[in-house]
């Protein structure tokens, strides 16, 4: 999206940081709407800064100081190819209780002798601060992978073709329903990605929330480890051998985020899913790259999963994601994707992959 179209993590798992809960758990009241959304305009950045995060005043210790800077973004964002540990101490020598993979974040918690003690998910540990960014580069970074989501209150809650009472309606969405937010530039009204266009949803039914990835606690991790092995799922060079319910899987998640794109647009999807699954910054298998926390809306918000169980996905979506299987990319490695608004990066269709 473009830079104010920000966006990530699942509703169950890691809020950026607890000062921000006030601010990222506000509904959006009618006639406050715009307000509150204008705060949130430049991504994470936007909600750090805004005046309903409560700032907490700085006290000198004997760990290290945190400049001005990094005392009003308690975020941290991990800077590594792969992964890296966290560790129970400030050590390299101390137990790993998890791992922070790239693109992950969390909310720092305490610093000392060049380590950083935060949250992440359900981890708590300390990582090296060679392995992290802070202050504007977690941000920047933040706002490059993160999202903003809008997720119902009403029971039921329309989708307009245009940002007015008046309009055309796509749809009607339940309460709980997840979306993804693609601008706020429409005042009361928000803008919505609805399976590949812009819909309108009224800002006084949602609740906004900043979202990003976190990492896997060390017993999270031989948990999906386990099931990917009782799976019998495995990459080889190229082509991934799974079996035909894991096909099918990913050629849902194809229909539900390019269905209405051309067959390059959907081999491309299905292709920054096989490269995910082969970069070690991921989980492992295709199961475990969908359902990571808040990396695909319609994974979020069962879409997905509806798709799947009512077996009705378009051939183009099977064929596609049995190319992107066998080993066929069209986007190079490229391992992200989203609606094309302008940023940089290989632009296919509606989207956008970088």
């Amino acid at each position: 999206m473009a830079e104010n179209r920000r966006l990530r993590r699942t509703l169950a798992g890691f809020v950026l940081s607890s000062v921000m809960v006030m601010a990222m758990n506000v509904t959006a009241e009618a006639g406050s709407t715009g307000n509150y959304l204008d705060e949130m305009n430049g991504g994470v950045a936007a909600i750090l800064e805004s005046p309903l995060v409560a700032r907490s005043s700085s006290t000198k210790t004997n760990t290290d100081v945190l400049d001005a800077e990094e005392e009003q973004s308690k975020l941290v964002m991990a800077n590594v190819r792969d992964a890296v540990n966290v560790r129970s101490e400030a050590s390299k020598d101390a137990e790993k209780v998890g791992k922070l993979y790239k693109d992950c974040g969390g909310t720092i918690i305490e610093r000392k002798d060049g380590w950083t003690k935060l949250q992440s998910g359900n981890i708590i540990g300390w990582v090296s601060d060679e392995y992290l960014l802070f202050g504007e580069e977690a941000e920047a970074l933040a706002n490059d992978v993160g999202k903003i989501i809008a997720v119902v209150n009403a029971e039921s809650l329309r989708v307009r073709k245009e940002p007015n009472a008046e309009s055309e309606i796509y749809t009607l969405l339940p309460k709980g329903e997840v979306m993804e937010v693609l601008d706020d530039g429409a005042g009361e009204w928000i803008c919505i990605d609805y399976e590949g266009s812009d819909g309108y949803v009224s800002g006084e039914f949602v609740s906004v929330d900043f979202q990003i990835d976190a990492g896997e606690t060390m017993e999270e991790i031989k948990a999906r480890e386990a099931a990917e092995r009782e799976a019998k799922r495995h990459v080889n060079y190229g082509e991934y051998t799974t079996d035909a319910d894991t096909t099918l899987l990913l050629a849902a998640l194809i229909q539900c985020e390019a269905g209405g794109e051309s067959y390059e647009g959907q081999v491309a999807v299905g292709a920054v899913v096989m490269n995910r699954v082969r970069s070690g910054a991921y989980p492992n298998s295709i199961h475990g790259v969908i359902y990571a926390s808040g990396q695909f809306t319609p994974a979020m918000n069962g879409k997905v999963n509806a798709r799947y169980e009512s077996g009705n996905i378009q051939d183009s979506c099977i064929k596609a994601a049995e190319e992107a299987l066998s080993g066929v990319s069209n986007v190079g490695d490229l391992t992200h994707f989203r609606r094309n608004n302008g940023r940089d990066g290989l632009v296919i269709g509606n989207h956008v992959f970088y």
